[in-house]
Parts: structure tokens; C-alpha cells; sequence
């Protein structure tokens, strides 16, 4: 039989994308015997597709065994816990989209269904009440999970904010540690071959040409690769999110870091504040059909809390995706496949997404056609699927205003349509296996945006109302306690991995009695 294994790897690109790549393959294609070189230029200042994570980014860091404490040293980390959301459903208005759990279902009903039910007759708290994410968030408080079973301080869910340039650097370390061989050049030329069409190699401007079996694309939004020498093509969705430009700043932290992004809408998009331990990394995204970057450029720096670290950066961009992120033996990562937005920090998680399905799918130099095909329509579902949860946002807002006006008239897709539908008739979410969403972040910003049921699930019907009630006021009083059992989340990070004290006492609605 003839040996058809892959033999060499070459990553084209560097920053966030190209070092996660290097990072995770470094790791997983241990013993195989393949050459890993990644090509980067100094001259080519790179991206930072965000400085803001959500949970899965702790699979992807613990996947590689690495230490977290030490990570969060070294790249001036931050956690957190959620997005809290200003002025976004109208103005004066606050809500707040945490991570993880809220509470425990009761037999077949689950917390929503029971919680929308008490809501909608008066009896119930605001959804952020129990939520131990949102709480401990807004009082500034933080803790890994430990072991309290039937407390809220059990799944305690969280990610990170980060320097995307100091992520990148350290993943570069540990992937050469592995034998990832870095080459610094700048890309002149990528050759295809006749026969089939595949990238044979690419020549640097210094002559050298290195040539590989599987290409790997983070050459950011011009995919040198992927569309430069293959012609993949790209589907252009700013039909469905309007914003297309980016004003960039770090400014000096002028309070102790917050466990949440912040994101403020502004009259023609929105703005962001991500803390990190040295600075705070902010960001005005918005549509020039709306704003110049000269207004742009006033608002964001007349908004900041602390000095300007220096001047702004525009970006363009259009939202949207490659219309093939995997073609011949090319598959592209990062900016290069596609960019949405920065709207729920989802950038860094399709890269890690990318990199999990490439190994699921792994080649050998035959690169069959079904494999390719099958890792382009689930990461093509996947990109539809934030893209649903990001059009949300914008479309369900009762903010006045030319832009917000443009976004409310924007037509919905199909299966976004039918979301908030089932949602609005009945309070039903329901969730794709792989969806990245979790059903609490779909209620979230549903009941946040004023998106509120007509009726409620008529299950709930089958439980005793009063116990109900209790159950309710038992989690709300448990998140309390848990909370405030916390460190500050500037304390926790100071002292590394302060625990919690678990003197907050488990409820009795985790223990689902019979109703």
C-alpha cells in the first residue's frame, strides 16, 4: 500500500489564528512525523481578532495542557463572566448576557419554562437575579468553580479577556518548544500546480521556496491562499449585519478590572470596553453609512475612561465568510475563512472551531472529497448560527435613530425568524446539538431585547405554583450567598487562585423534589 500520509504542514501567517493553529497541532499530531513550519512576517503588523473569549477558549487552554494561573500572568489576562449590555435595548436600559447555567430544571420543565411563567404573572425576579454569573459579575466578584455540589459555585462558567498579541507569543513559545519551525519571510508568490489545482508552495521575497502537502491559511482578510491562489470566493453578508468598520484603542485603566465586557450602543453601532490587567482595550464598531471615521474617531476617544495609549487604528471590513474555508489543500483560519464581528467575541472561537474540525477530519495527501465537503458545511453552519445570534441584536431594539432604524428593517433569516417565533408563542428555545449558543444565552438577550412570551409552556401547569415560588426564591438567595462568598475578582487575580468559601448553603430546588 502506498503511504499517502500528510508529511509536512506549513501555516501561512502568524497572530491569534496562525499560533493557535501551531499551538493545537503542535500537540495533536505529536508522533506522527510532520514537519510543522509556520511562516510570519515582521513587517506585517497582525490583527487581534479580539482581546475577548467566550467558555470554550478554556477547553481549548486545558486541551493543551496549559496552566492557567500562569497563563493569565503571563498575557495580563482577565476574566470573564458575561457581557453586560448599555443603552442597547433602549436608552437608560441594562441587561446582561452571562455564561453558564441559571438554574436547575424541575423533572421535564426546564428553568425557563417555570421562571417565564412566574415572570409573566408578576412573580418572579429579573432573569440576572438567578444568574450566579451575572450577580458576581456586577458586584465585581470572581471564582473558579469548586466543589460545592447542588450550589450555583459548582459550574461557575467562564473565559477570558486577554492581550491578543501576548496570547499570540505565548502560544508561540509553546509551539516551538513542540518543534513548530518559524520562518520569517514575507509571501511573493504561491505556486499551483497544473494538474490539480493544489498550492504546491509559496516563495518568500528572499527566494526561498517551501513547499508542503497541507496548507494552512491565516494570512488574515486577504486569504492569500485561500482566495489569492485558489479563487474560493466570499458570500458578503452585510445584508444582515451592518456594521463595517472598526476604531481601535487601548487607554490606561482608570478602575480595578470588571469580570464583563461592557458594550455601550452608540447612534451608529457600538462601543466596547474589554479590562485587562494593564490597560483597557476599547473599540467603536460602527457603518459608514452612518458615521465618517473622523466622527467615529471623536466619539470613541471623547468616551474613554482613561488616557489614550495612543491613536486610534481603523479597519475595514466585510462581514461574511469564504464560501469554501477548506479547498484542495488549503484550509483558511481566523480572518482569512471569514469575520462576522466583534459582537459577542466570537472570532477567536470559530479559529479554535476550525483547528478542532481539521483534526476530526484530518487528510492524507488523497484529500477526499467527502471529508472536505463535510468540514465545509459544518463550519458554514456554524458561522449561520452566530451570524442568527448576532443579527438578534441589532434587529430586535427599540433604540431611535437612523442606523437602528436600518437595523430593524433588516429581514431576517429564516432560521432566525423561527427562533424568536417559537420563543414568542410559548417560551420555547430549542438548540441544535452543536450549537455554540447555550439556551441561557438565547433567553437572555431575547427577554433582554423585550422579546417576551405570549403565553408560557403549558407544562408548567403540571407543577404547584407556590413551590414554584420557593424554588425561586431559594436559587435567588443561594446566588446571593455564593456571591458573597467570592474575592474580589481583582484580589482573586492578585493572589493567583483565591477559592471561594462555600458557606453558601445548596438549595433545595437543586434537589428537584417532586411536584
Amino acid at each position: 500500500m502506498n503511504d499517502r500520509r500528510i508529511r509536512s504542514l506549513a501555516i501561512v501567517g502568524g497572530g491569534t489564528a496562525g499560533w493557535m493553529a501551531a499551538a493545537a497541532l503542535s500537540k495533536s499530531l505529536a508522533g506522527m512525523g510532520i514537519e510543522l513550519r509556520l511562516i510570519e512576517s515582521a513587517q506585517v503588523d497582525p490583527i487581534g481578532v479580539g482581546e475577548a473569549t467566550i467558555p470554550p477558549i478554556m477547553d481549548f487552554i486545558r486541551q493543551l495542557g496549559i496552566d492557567e494561573s500562569e497563563l493569565v500572568r503571563d498575557i495580563k489576562a482577565t476574566y470573564k463572566l458575561g457581557v453586560g449590555y448599555r443603552d442597547w435595548t433602549r436608552a437608560g436600559h441594562f441587561y446582561f448576557h452571562p455564561f453558564g447555567p441559571a438554574g436547575p430544571g424541575i423533572g421535564n420543565v426546564p428553568f425557563q419554562a417555570y421562571w417565564l411563567k412566574m415572570l409573566l404573572e408578576g412573580r418572579a425576579e429579573r432573569l440576572e437575579e438567578y444568574s450566579i454569573q451575572t450577580v458576581a459579575a456586577l458586584r465585581g466578584r470572581f471564582a473558579r468553580p469548586v466543589h460545592a455540589p447542588n450550589t450555583p459555585l459548582n459550574k461557575l462558567t467562564y473565559a477570558l479577556h486577554f492581550d491578543a498579541g501576548r496570547f499570540a507569543r505565548y502560544l508561540r513559545g509553546y509551539a516551538e518548544s513542540r518543534g513548530v519551525r518559524r520562518t520569517e519571510g514575507h509571501v511573493r508568490h504561491v505556486s499551483v500546480r497544473g494538474s490539480d489545482g493544489f498550492v504546491d508552495s509559496v516563495m518568500l521575497e528572499t527566494g526561498e521556496s517551501i513547499r508542503a502537502d497541507l496548507f494552512i491559511d491565516c494570512s488574515g482578510f486577504r486569504g492569500l491562499l485561500i482566495e489569492g491562489a485558489l479563487h474560493t470566493g466570499y458570500q458578503d453578508w452585510s445584508q444582515w449585519l451592518p456594521c463595517d468598520r472598526a476604531m481601535i484603542v487601548h487607554s490606561e485603566r482608570s478602575a480595578p478590572p470588571n469580570p464583563y465586557t461592557l458594550v455601550t450602543a452608540r447612534d451608529a453601532g457600538w462601543q466596547w470596553q474589554i479590562p485587562l490587567q494593564h490597560r483597557d482595550g476599547n473599540g467603536y464598531i460602527y457603518s459608514d453609512e452612518f458615521s465618517t471615521d473622523e466622527a467615529a474617531r471623536a466619539l470613541l476617544l471623547g468616551s474613554l475612561d482613561g488616557r489614550a495609549l495612543g491613536e486610534p487604528v481603523a479597519l475595514r471590513f466585510r462581514p461574511g465568510r469564504r464560501k469554501a474555508a477548506w479547498s484542495r489543500n488549503v484550509v483558511a483560519l481566523g480572518l482569512a475563512a471569514g469575520f462576522l464581528e466583534p459582537l459577542e467575541a466570537t472570532s477567536i472561537h470559530l479559529i479554535q472551531r476550525g483547528i478542532a474540525m481539521l483534526l476530526k477530519f484530518f487528510p492524507d495527501r488523497d484529500f477526499a472529497a467527502a471529508d472536505i465537503d463535510r468540514y465545509n458545511r459544518m463550519l458554514e453552519s456554524e458561522f449561520g448560527r452566530v451570524r442568527d445570534f448576532l443579527l438578534m441584536h441589532y434587529s430586535q431594539t427599540e433604540r431611535a435613530g437612523g442606523f437602528w432604524q436600518h437595523c430593524r428593517d433588516i429581514p431576517l433569516t429564516e432560521s432566525l425568524r423561527e427562533k424568536i417565533e417559537l420563543f414568542r408563542s410559548h417560551g420555547r428555545i430549542l438548540r441544535e446539538e452543536t450549537e455554540l449558543f447555550p439556551v441561557l444565552s438565547w433567553l437572555s438577550v431575547m427577554v433582554g431585547q423585550n422579546i417576551i412570551p405570549r403565553r408560557y409552556d403549558p407544562l408548567v401547569d403540571g407543577l404547584d405554583p407556590r413551590k414554584v415560588q420557593s424554588r425561586l426564591e431559594e436559587l435567588r438567595s443561594s446566588v446571593r450567598d455564593c456571591v458573597e462568598a467570592m474575592p474580589s475578582h481583582w484580589d482573586f487575580i492578585r493572589s493567583g487562585d483565591s477559592p471561594a468559601k462555600t458557606r453558601c448553603a445548596p438549595p433545595t430546588a437543586a434537589r428537584q423534589p417532586s411536584m
